[in-house]
């Protein structure tokens, strides 16, 4: 995987977490609602290649299933996870 596929900088997008070279913020990937694959997802954002997309789905997998990760930190009282 190509770990170099996130760029944060002020000048683009205020520092939002863009996919490198682009100004397509890694967040719409999770966001696109017409999206309902990635190919979609794609086919909406060329400027972004499949290679990144892929190495950022990855990158949450490993995040959300990682022993460090703390569901409490992203629930309120009363309220659970939703996929």
């Amino acid at each position: 995987m190509n770990q170099n596929v996130i760029e944060v900088n002020k000048e683009i997008l205020g520092g939002t977490p863009v996919f490198r070279g682009t100004r397509v913020a890694v967040q719409t990937l999770f966001d696109y609602p017409e999206a309902r694959s990635l190919d979609e997802f794609l086919q909406g954002f060329p400027g972004v290649s499949r290679e990144q997309a892929e190495a950022i789905t990855e990158l949450a997998g490993r995040v959300i299933t990682s022993p460090q990760f703390r569901y409490e930190d992203f629930t309120h009282t009363g309220s659970s996870v939703h996929a």
